[in-house]
This record gives structure tokens, C-alpha cells and sequence, in this order.
């Protein structure tokens, strides 16, 4: 046994990267062509959610049966 505490191991804090973008990781830095692409990615993600359709009431279950371009229904499609 010593008569000296083992000194603690100072740890250094670790970098963290690329807090302003979404879905991005934090261990390593991003290049500006992939940190354009996850925000606009990001602004297509909020888009899309702003555009969604409203729950129609009294509606028929499952997907909108207009979703492609074709009226669907039971996996058949009728071109209009």
C-alpha cells in the first residue's frame, strides 16, 4: 500500500460535432456537401409534414386509395 493516493486520470472533454444539424452524429465532423444535404433533408421532412392530408372522418381504412397518381383499392389500379 502507498502512503499516496493514485492521482485521478484527468479525461479530457470530447468534441462534440454538428449540433445544428438534425439526424447527424455527434462523434465526427460532417463536410459541407453532406451538412447541406441533412438540412435540406430536414426542411423536405417539415414540408412534407405540413402538407400531410387531414384525417378524413367517416373515411375508409388503410392508406389514400389516391396515393400514386391511380385510384387503388385491394391492390388493383384503375388509371383515371
Amino acid at each position: 500500500m502507498t502512503e499516496q493516493p493514485t492521482p485521478p486520470i484527468e479525461s479530457s472533454p470530447e468534441e462534440v460535432f454538428n449540433t445544428d444539424v438534425p439526424h447527424a452524429t455527434p462523434e465526427r465532423p460532417l463536410s459541407e456537401a453532406a451538412r447541406r444535404a441533412l438540412l435540406e433533408a430536414a426542411e423536405r421532412r417539415a414540408a412534407e409534414a405540413a402538407d400531410a392530408l387531414p384525417h378524413e372522418v367517416g373515411g375508409r381504412k388503410g392508406p389514400e386509395p389516391t396515393r400514386f397518381g391511380d385510384w387503388e383499392k385491394k391492390g388493383l389500379a384503375v388509371d383515371f
